[in-house]
């Protein structure tokens, strides 16, 4: 299996940007570890992150035939993007929508995710954890 995990804005700054809220890891720790669990499993993992919408819809939109299923942590885009949600509807593989954070325990405009109805499922408020869980989810192992 062939995982295309997708980090969205701001996620550069993890280990510095609210360690409150998003824990003290930074991204390349948590691509570490994804890693480390994915191999453990025998699954194959590239990991992308950017800032900019038109960059992830390109890379969802090229990722057919490429890889067998997508984690994406679309940050603020998870608000607002309706790119990026049909970007992944229309790419037709299974995805996981997850966060760090738990969303449904912070503002009101995080409660609500364009992304969700077009994934398989969203994890939520586990830090790192959540993508381990989106790659057990996607293998069968959940």
């Amino acid at each position: 299996m062939r995982i295309l995990v997708i980090h969205g804005p701001n996620l550069q700054l993890l280990g510095k940007r609210e360690p409150g809220v998003y824990g003290k890891k930074t991204l390349k720790q948590i691509d570490d570890e994804i890693r480390k669990h994915a191999k453990s499993l025998g699954v194959t993992v590239t990991t992308f992150q950017s800032n900019h919408e038109g960059d992830i819809v390109d890379k969802i939109g090229s990722s057919m035939g490429e890889f067998d299923a997508i984690i994406i942590n679309p940050g603020a885009y998870t608000h607002t993007s309706v790119a990026i949600r049909d970007a992944i509807s229309g790419a037709g593989l299974p995805a996981v929508e997850v966060h760090l954070s738990n969303v449904h325990a912070r503002e009101e405009f995080r409660r609500h995710s364009y992304v969700a109805p077009v994934c398989k499922g969203s994890i939520c408020g586990f830090g790192s954890m959540s993508y381990v869980l989106a790659i057990d989810a996607l293998v069968g192992r959940a």
